[in-house]
């Protein structure tokens, strides 16, 4: 099959001044999510029309919402948000199970060092909406909900008028498009910036109601009394969904066709740390680490070598940056070499990519993000509970330069202690990676701390 060409852009994260792009050298590829960026009113209705918009739902409610189903099961779209679930089964289940059933998009996105869903949704929340009422046509789904993160307030006053926009043009509400029984409605939560929202149970408590903790499973959301007010409930990524609706213009064939073969189709890789051209980068899926830092985010700040990187940003083990010809997808870092027992696969989330450069102090860095992930922590079940605020303190006595040499074998064995899907949701895991993976990366600076200095 011929490798159809390979979508890519980039856009600066919001900052003072704005980073220079490659010295104004124009982009080799079409962007395909990120279109309407640098449009003025891109993210208007008439500017999406203009380029198309809506011709996907049109072709979707030409079809059956089987055929759909297949279409996006055929193109092997996987979940942009992070679990990387294949899409056409998490919509064919939960159409199996009987109505009514709901759509909920997560665009809480409050993982330390991605961006890409607040970019995508103010540069586009017509691609959203068409997406979303795409997969409401195939699963039978008659109300949405985006769980937007409360700080997005741009984005979300962007939704909110794109909504408006399509209610005004028969593009929500009752018989869209002509189409008896396709009637949608679609609500926009903000939530309060709680980072374990971004579990799918737990943004779904948050949603109705109650404080934000994970459910235990089953039943799973796509099945009754597992979802939504114990409906059937479709949960997917603002990126899974953007997808498709070139996927229903262009084919699977086409978007299969895009970079790894395992999980392609374009994405929205997020770059920050000590790169000279952070931002976010629109490539196939599958570019290797190398490429990203060196090619397109323009390389190493004073010309450092890399010392490692965050490939899912702080909930994904650490990368040493002896390993930059790693492509960079859901397939390759969650399986061998890339799998280190307890602990389970590197991981690769959202594609939020923190690049450290050989100036960094590990330890800085992850008694840091412990921090966060015992804040972060909603308190449900004990080994994350407990565990965090362990490993934050132990990690916070070495990085104050008051730790013991005892402190590194009990610093593992709180760690294994959480890690090992020991907890109800990811959050614990996430918790334990980037210590577990830099003790075994970088133990001697570590050691350092312990036996009487810094690094």
């Amino acid at each position: 099959m011929t490798q159809a060409p390979p979508p890519q852009t980039q856009v600066p994260p919001p900052q003072e001044a704005p980073i220079q792009h490659g010295a104004g050298q124009p982009l080799p590829w079409e962007p395909v999510l990120m279109a309407a960026v640098g449009r003025p009113g891109g993210h208007l209705l008439a500017d999406y029309l203009s380029r198309g918009g809506y011709d996907g739902l049109r072709r979707a409610v030409a079809m059956t919402p089987e055929d759909v189903i297949k279409v996006v099961g055929d193109s092997k779209l996987l979940g942009r948000g992070g679990a990387g679930f294949p899409t056409g089964v998490k919509w064919g289940g939960t159409r199996r199970n009987p109505g009514p059933r709901h759509l909920v998009v997560n665009a809480d996105e409050s993982e330390p060092g991605t961006f890409g869903n607040r970019y995508a949704i103010e540069a586009d929340p017509h691609g959203l909406i068409e997406g979303m009422l795409i997969c409401c046509y195939a699963v039978g789904i008659r109300h949405a909900y985006i769980y937007i993160r409360g700080e997005n307030l741009a984005g979300a006053e962007k939704l909110e008028l794109a909504i408006q926009e399509a209610y005004g043009a028969g593009l929500l509400g009752t018989r869209i498009l002509g189409t008896d029984g396709l009637d949608v409605d679609i609500s926009v939560t903000r939530g309060a910036g709680a980072y374990v929202c971004g579990e799918e149970t737990a943004l779904m408590e948050s949603l109705e109601g109650r404080r934000a903790q994970p459910r235990i499973r089953p039943p799973f959301p796509i099945e009754v009394g597992g979802g939504l007010f114990g409906r059937p409930t479709v949960v997917n990524n603002v990126e899974t969904l953007m997808c498709v609706p070139h996927i229903m213009i262009r084919g699977a064939a086409w978007f299969s066709s895009i970079g790894a073969p395992a999980c392609p189709g374009p994405k929205l890789y997020t770059i920050s740390g000590h790169v000279n051209r952070p931002g976010v980068y629109e490539l196939p899926m599958g570019t290797t680490l190398f490429d990203l830092i060196y090619k397109y985010a323009g390389g190493m700040q004073r010309n450092q070598k890399v010392k490692a990187v965050s490939p899912g940003a702080l909930a994904c083990q650490l990368l040493p940056g002896t390993d930059l010809n790693v492509q960079m997808d859901t397939a390759t870092l969650t399986r061998p070499p890339h799998w280190h027992p307890p602990f389970g696969p590197v991981g690769f989330g959202a594609g939020g990519i923190i690049v450290y450069g050989e100036e960094t102090d590990i330890v800085q860095v992850v008694a840091r993000a412990s921090g966060f992930f015992a804040r972060e922590s909603c308190g449900k079940c004990v080994p994350c509970r407990e565990g965090t605020h362990w490993m934050g303190d132990v990690l916070g006595r070495i990085a104050h330069g008051h730790g013991r040499p005892r402190d590194l074998p009990l610093l593992e064995d709180v760690t294994r202690n959480i890690g090992g899907r020991k907890t109800l949701c990811a959050l614990g895991d996430f918790s334990v990676n980037a210590v577990a993976s830099a003790l075994r990366l970088f133990r001697p600076e570590f050691e350092a701390y312990v036996n009487g200095g810094s690094r």
